[in-house]
């Protein structure tokens, strides 16, 4: 019997008893595996979420394979690995980190080692992002090297000082790229290390440039939007019309659609607050169109054993079930399943925040408008034609979700500084 032959023993069978893969699909669904099993070289025994990330993005990468076609040999190669092999990928990202931490062990610092472990045992106890894990403990990392590995445990506030002061006058950041380093680094000394830094005023800071938000009018909002499409286009409508920051837009999941009372639910948002806004009565129809097939997908996710997304804080360990539940769904959910690197599970994420980036930004230039516009620019637009018809500062500020009302203000500029409306002095 050949390596082929082996590899895929009883799998076909076994498809066709699992009763959700339609029979005409079952020889694509074994094509997907038998690429899988090619590039792992048919060794069944090796095989690891390296292998299904690596193979899955070769597929995505591939101009002549369609987005349904990678979906497709996701779902296949899941299943062969999880349900058919009955190797649990979260078991298999476990092992592979212990060995991760022992090969570490022998090559670098323990003391710097253990101090990563803390600092990203922490992190996750405190539900921060993935996004801020990995941020934090890029900068840590980075703070180590400019220490030269010096012992963690000798550290002090100086050498901090010194760090954020090198990245402003030689590493020329930004002041948000500063700050960013200086919380990281905080976090560190303060959870990690035990010590106190107070007195920062002998860092040089960054220089802030105070920008004028782009905003862009009316007909170049409806040119940009002409030139988008499906689920992009529901997005970049969202964003417009409730003013919503990517990612609030990204992470809203079904329950946060309230129909009845017509109300849009971001849950914590920038600053960890929630807030209520409007719904459009312009997408409202597309909405529900776009719900009903979110719907479709989950079901099918559930009839393949999966169907789970990460719910935010504790709330998994609280309510067990609730992963599953049609109300946690993303309202955006992402073409694929993937791997949640923490926790090894098969779970359906929201689409990545690059896919709409990237969206925009061929409208833009499709649209040929002349200004540098983004999804952010959107959100702009929104406060803007808010303050123009007459809405007070404060709602404006709340339906943004400003903490301080001078951060709203600055939209009063963008008005008050068209040069159309200014009378020269030299008429008067």
């Amino acid at each position: 019997m050949d390596r082929k032959t082996e590899a895929l023993r009883d799998f076909e069978a076994y498809l066709l008893k699992l009763g959700n893969i339609p029979e005409d699909k079952v020889k694509f669904y074994i094509h997907w595996v038998l690429r899988f099993l090619k590039s792992c070289n048919y060794q069944l025994d090796n095989i690891n979420t390296k292998h299904v990330s690596q193979y899955l993005d070769s597929l995505d990468t591939d101009e002549k394979i369609v987005d349904w076609q990678v979906r497709q040999a996701a779902d296949a190669v899941l299943l062969y690995v999880e349900k058919y092999l009955r190797r649990p990928l979260q078991e298999i990202t476990t092992s592979e980190n212990n060995s991760k931490g022992e090969s570490l062990d022998q090559k670098g610092s323990p003391s710097w080692r253990q101090t990563l472990e803390e600092a990203q045992n922490l992190i996750r106890l405190r539900h921060y992002s993935l996004s801020t894990e990995k941020t934090y403990l890029g900068w840590i990392g980075r703070f180590k090297s400019f220490l030269k590995d010096r012992d963690p445990h000798l550290l002090e506030a100086n050498d901090m000082k010194n760090y954020l002061t090198h990245l402003a006058l030689h590493g020329r950041v930004s002041a948000s790229t500063q700050n960013q380093a200086f919380n990281a680094l905080l976090f560190l000394y303060r959870n990690i290390l035990q010590k106190e830094v107070d007195d920062l005023t002998a860092v040089a800071r960054a220089k802030r440039k105070i920008n004028l938000p782009t905003v862009l009018s009316r007909d170049e909002v409806k040119n940009l939007l002409s030139h988008l499409n499906g689920v992009y286009l529901l997005m970049a409508q969202l964003m417009y019309g409730c003013g919503l920051r990517l990612m609030e837009c990204i992470r809203l999941r079904i329950k946060d659609i309230d129909f009845d009372n017509n109300l849009l639910m971001v849950r914590s948002g920038k600053g960890e607050e929630d807030r209520a806004l409007m719904i459009p009565e312009k997408i409202k129809e597309e909405l529900t169109k776009h719900i009903a097939s979110v719907k479709e997908i989950h079901d099918q996710d559930l009839k393949m054993g999966y169907g789970e997304v990460p719910l935010p804080d504790a709330l998994e360990k609280k309510y067990p079930n609730a992963t599953k539940e049609w109300g946690w769904q993303w309202l955006f959910p992402a073409e694929k399943l993937s791997i949640d690197p923490r926790t090894g599970k098969v779970m359906r994420w929201h689409i990545h925040p690059s896919a709409i980036q990237r969206a925009v930004k061929e409208a833009v230039m499709k649209a040929n408008l002349p200004k540098k516009a983004s999804c952010h620019t959107l959100r702009h637009s929104f406060a803007t034609y808010l303050l123009e018809a007459g809405h007070n500062i404060r709602t404006i500020q709340e339906l943004l979700g400003h903490k301080h009302v001078n951060t709203t203000m600055i939209y009063t500029h963008v008005i008050r500084k068209k040069p159309s409306e200014i009378r020269s002095p030299l008429d008067g």
